[in-house]
């Protein structure tokens, strides 16, 4: 327990460091391909998330999903990448294959669907390699381009004011 508070304290401080330099570029690619890093710990409902996204003319072959646990038990299997604060290394990458390869994949948009900060959380957030990152208000707006204003239980709520803002800032 005091080793991950050490990992996710040395953690911070790259993402901390990082966020310093963060240019914000404007893109005008219209989205395609859709990544969504989600913690579980408060949200559960991912498939009416994704089903969501698709209700908005995203193919579901275009949606590729991050899933964070705060703990995952020894013969637990899931069907989808999922990570927890044992996969963050002691310098601030991620040591999981799946974790390496969504952080690496070109996103036309990432959807950051937490809004309770966690080191993984932000470290893989800030590590990808998305052109047009999404999240909520209440993480750092550093972090992401676009904010918005509600809670995580309230997914059909978000989006809706994400595609709205989509289609204004012709990205849609």
């Amino acid at each position: 327990m005091f080793l991950n508070y050490i990992k996710s304290f040395i953690a911070k401080k790259i993402i901390i460091n990082g966020l310093r330099d963060v240019m914000v570029t404007g893109s005008t690619e219209i989205i395609e391909k859709v990544g969504i890093i989600i913690d579980e710990s408060y949200f559960k409902d991912r498939e009416s998330l994704v089903n969501e996204l698709i209700k908005n003319d995203v193919l579901e072959s275009n949606i590729q999903i991050l899933v964070y646990k705060d703990r995952i038990k020894r013969k637990e299997v899931f069907d989808y990448s999922v990570f927890s604060i044992k996969n963050l290394t002691w310098i601030g990458t991620f040591n999981k294959r799946e974790v390496n390869d969504f952080i690496a994949t070109k996103f036309d948009l990432l959807i950051n669907y937490y809004d309770v900060e966690k080191v993984p959380l932000l470290l893989a957030s800030h590590q990808s390699k998305a052109n047009f990152k999404v999240g909520f208000s209440s993480i750092d707006r550093r972090l992401n381009h676009f904010t918005i204003t509600t809670n995580a239980e309230n997914h059909i709520v978000f989006v809706e004011e994400l595609f709205k803002y989509l289609i204004i800032l012709n990205k849609f």
